[in-house]
């Protein structure tokens, strides 16, 4: 008889029936599919990793890059205009006289003393002078003989005359005593030159002052032995005229062309500060100096009241316009390489220009550019030594800095 078992008995049986088989199937399927999951995942993060990190190597590159790009900062260029000039002065009285003996003796009496204001001939001393007065007696009494004899030789010469006309005498003998007479004539001359002579240097006994003005030295007293002409011969006493002052300033080769005849400036002393006094450009040497480099300048300066001294030391300080072509910077912007004067200027492409300058004036913390740069570059202040012409630069403040990236890690 055929078997009447059911093919699908149930586990509650207690058999293996045939479902074990298709069990394991889907559990085959399952490993396979979460194998394959797992191998995706491992595959994702390997290519992020290396997409990281390939990333993270570029930035750290492009970072690298911009970082050796040199930041720079640009300096503010000014028009020409106008600049002070100041220079030391030295202030001399207009007229400056120290007069000296004409004549040797002993100071008898002085007049006046230092400080002292004095007139056109004022008599400042008076010279004893005994060798002199002898010696004006004697030129006397020489022309006194000079004079008798010359008298003489005329009587005689005129009765000679006489005796020629009559061919008394011999015409030799008559112009013998001609001569003789001429011969007399001219010692009077003399001796009467000699004695004028003398009495014009007793003239200068009295010592007087050849202009209106100021006593500023006495060197001289009371018994004073003087000797006219003597190699150390002093000044017995100096006047000066200081109603008008002369002022002399050294002004730089680079500043000579813009000051002329006419150019005012101010003038203050240590005496009174914060008082300025005017002065006006009369002259000017029209050379300079080889040593200072220099031209001397000469300034008038009124000084009616007295105020100012001669001999003083000023400042000068003059108000220059420079030619309107010209721009200022600081000097900070300024290098000297071996073509001369430079300056790094930025171009619309951040790229830097190295352009030759020239120099026209020195202020101190800044130069005056006559040619080659204009109002509107950008100047580098402070430029690197390696700078050179097509170098790329940062203008500080015109962007910000990049961080650095970091790299990010994955296995």
């Amino acid at each position: 008889m055929p078997d009447s078992t059911p093919l699908d008995a149930g586990p509650h049986e207690g058999g293996h029936g045939p479902s074990t088989p298709a069990v394991t199937h889907i559990s085959d399927r399952r490993l396979k599919l979460l194998g394959g999951v797992a191998a995706g995942v491992a595959l994702i993060v390997v290519v992020g990793g290396l997409v990281s990190r390939v990333s993270a190597d570029q930035g750290m590159k492009s970072w690298t890059h911009e970082q050796a790009i040199p930041t720079i900062s640009l300096v503010k260029i000014e028009a020409g205009g106008s600049r002070d000039l100041v220079l030391p002065g030295e202030i001399q009285a207009f007229y400056n006289a120290p007069i000296h003996a004409r004549v040797s003796g002993y100071l008898k009496k002085w007049y006046v003393d230092i400080g002292t204001p004095v007139k056109a001939g004022q008599v400042l001393a008076d010279i004893d002078t005994p060798d002199l007065d002898q010696q004006v007696l004697q030129a006397r009494a020489d022309l006194a003989t000079a004079q008798a004899n010359m008298a003489l030789a005329t009587t005689t010469a005129q009765r000679w005359k006489g005796l020629v006309a009559a061919d008394a005498v011999s015409k030799q003998e008559a112009d013998e005593k001609f001569g003789d007479l001429a011969a007399k004539t001219s010692l009077v001359n003399a001796a009467r030159a000699n004695l004028n002579r003398l009495l014009a240097l007793e003239g200068f006994k009295k010592i007087t002052a050849p202009f209106a003005g100021v006593v500023t030295a006495r060197n001289t007293d009371i018994g004073q032995l003087i000797a006219a002409g003597a190699p150390n011969d002093p000044a017995l006493f100096t006047v000066a005229d200081q109603h008008k002052l002369r002022v002399y300033v050294r002004a730089p080769q680079n500043y000579s062309a813009m000051i002329h005849n006419g150019l005012t400036a101010d003038l203050t002393v240590p005496e009174y500060p914060g008082q300025v006094f005017k002065a006006v450009v009369s002259g000017q040497s029209q050379a300079v100096g080889p040593q200072s480099g220099a031209e001397l300048v000469e300034l008038s300066l009124d000084n009616a009241d007295g105020k100012i001294k001669s001999g003083e030391y000023a400042q000068v300080t003059f108000q220059l316009t420079a030619p309107v072509t010209t721009t200022r910077l600081p000097v900070t912007a300024l290098q000297y390489r071996h073509e001369g004067p430079v300056v790094a200027v930025v171009g619309p492409d951040s790229h830097v220009q190295i352009r030759k300058v020239t120099v026209n004036r020195d202020l101190g913390s800044s130069v005056e550019i006559g040619a080659g740069i204009s109002a509107a570059d950008r100047v580098v202040d402070n430029p690197p030594e390696s700078l050179a012409n097509g170098d790329l630069v940062r203008i500080a403040g015109a962007s910000a800095q990049k961080a650095a990236p970091q790299p990010k890690g994955g296995a």
